[in-house]
């Protein structure tokens, strides 16, 4: 009689099989979002007791401001955002924020970046204040998904010049949402075409150049628009001639900075606490930027690429401090 199969599996090790299946999605995971061929690569992650019936905690590999809301309903309890102005307007009840929104950090994913309103010197657009002037029938390229911070920061700073996108549209222009990254082939390719003359988005850093190469301006925030979106809490930054020789001078505009990993000020202790413990744990295994580990003593020091736009979650501060990450 068969006594069963020769690569027969005792469980003598002491590996609890919820631990063994969990493992097993979430290396799965980790390889798919990873893969080229995998594009479903935004994630939410849901934790409770084996057997129990309401999920306990949740994670989410978020990016845009509709983070906020899903932490502050209870739906997520620690999400990510970008930029982290964004979620100091959130703090401070700025914009579209009708209420103070009590958020704290727990690191920041670095990453420096600048917003650029971008138009084709033939346009004869100087100032963002000659579009509402001129009532100019723009061709906006804008990035194609709806809850992205590209939308938000762009209301806000046309809302201070008293216009809209709605208004461009009114005046004969038309407003794209071009589902790729502003060097793509419909976003800036669309420019090198003829078949649009603005090009407003982050990641400068894609399309900075070849929009100079195509003879486009940026086009500055003036200083009175800046202290206005600063009492939001917007932040400005420098597009500096330094970086695109071809410019006249600095473009003084909009930061687009930091990826926040944030969560709720009264978000227990104890769970801010295992999350930072299982980030440092688990550095080394974190794609990053460069060669070796995450820097996170770097990603809670304030630099320009990952901002504290919000305070410290007090638990999130003890365990860097303990680190030796902070004084």
């Amino acid at each position: 009689m068969q006594q069963g199969s020769k690569n027969k599996v005792r469980n003598t090790r002491g590996i609890q099989p919820v631990i063994m299946r969990s493992q097993l999605m979430l290396e799965a995971a980790a390889h798919l979002v990873g893969s080229q061929s995998w594009q479903q690569r935004q994630v939410q992650i849901d934790f409770r007791v084996q057997g129990g019936g309401d999920w306990k905690y949740r994670l989410f590999a978020s990016d845009a401001p509709n983070s906020i809301d899903e932490v502050v309903s209870g739906r997520a309890d620690i999400a990510i955002c970008n930029p982290g102005a964004v979620l100091a307007m959130a703090l401070h009840g700025g914009g579209p924020f009708k209420h103070p929104i009590p958020v704290r950090a727990i690191f920041v994913l670095p990453q420096f970046d600048q917003f650029a309103f971008a138009v084709t010197a033939d346009t004869g657009i100087t100032s963002l204040a000659d579009i509402k002037t001129k009532q100019y029938p723009l061709r906006v390229s804008l990035r194609g998904q709806p809850d992205h911070s590209v939308h938000l920061v762009t209301d806000q700073v046309l809302e201070t010049y008293g216009f809209s996108l709605a208004d461009i549209e009114k005046w004969g222009g038309t407003v794209r949402m071009d589902d790729e990254y502003p060097n793509g082939p419909n976003r800036i390719g669309a420019v090198a075409r003829g078949e649009a003359d603005a090009l407003w988005d982050e990641a400068l850093g894609m399309f900075g150049d070849r929009a100079l190469e195509l003879r486009m301006r940026f086009l500055p925030v003036d200083e009175p628009n800046l202290r206005e979106l600063e009492s939001r809490g917007l932040r400005r930054v420098a597009i500096p001639k330094y970086d695109y020789p071809a410019l006249e001078a600095d473009v003084w505009t909009i930061d687009f900075s930091g990826w926040p990993v944030f969560c709720l000020e009264s978000t227990p202790d104890e769970v801010v606490t295992a999350f930072c413990e299982a980030v440092e744990a688990r550095k080394g295994n974190i794609p990053w930027y460069g060669e070796g580990p995450m820097d996170l003593k770097f990603m809670v020091s304030d630099p320009p690429e990952a901002p504290l736009t919000i305070p410290l979650h007090p638990a999130a501060k003890s365990f860097w401090q303990a680190q030796g990450y902070l004084p």
